[in-house]
């Protein structure tokens, strides 16, 4: 007999990736509802007309929507197994949405260009609200992460 724990051990990294394709599909669907929709700060590409920017939100959505079923579907395998490690699945979930984040802020927001938070004067306080934001979410997953590890091993030194 397989105990929870040792499918759980066993799963671990299908755990982790599930919690990250969750926490970045999540994190991408809050920026597109609430910055691009609701807010209308900005569109995912903003260097051309309005109705591009509008076909980049479609397809970024779309992108959100295909990560964060993913890790669902994964999810619902590891609960079906009984393998659903929770907290790593958690960690996953902030490391996923943490760097997804700060992937944007700094990669799309400054180095590409494509688009900014929002079209004001001092644009740097959002900036650096958002990336402060990104690296608490970051550190809050390896913190999970690390936490599941030091517990797998000291379940496999007894």
């Amino acid at each position: 007999m397989v105990s929870v724990r040792s499918e759980q051990f066993q799963f671990s990294g299908r755990n982790l990736l599930s919690g990250i394709l969750f926490g970045l599909g999540l994190i991408a669907f809050f920026d597109e509802v609430v910055f691009h929709q609701l807010l209308r700060w900005h569109h995912f590409y903003d260097r051309s007309t309005t109705d591009i920017g509008l076909i980049s939100d479609g397809l970024f959505h779309a992108f959100s929507w295909f990560a964060t079923i993913g890790g669902l579907f994964m999810f619902a395998d590891l609960r079906r197994r009984q393998a659903l490690w929770m907290k790593r699945w958690l960690g996953g979930v902030f490391l996923g949405a943490g760097t997804f984040q700060l992937y944007d802020g700094i990669v799309q927001h400054k180095i590409m260009r494509i688009h900014q938070i929002r079209y004001v004067d001092h644009v740097i306080v959002y900036d650096i609200v958002w990336n402060v934001g990104a690296a608490m979410m970051i550190g809050i997953g390896v913190y999970l992460v690390y936490k599941t590890r030091r517990h797998r091993k000291e379940e496999v030194a007894q």
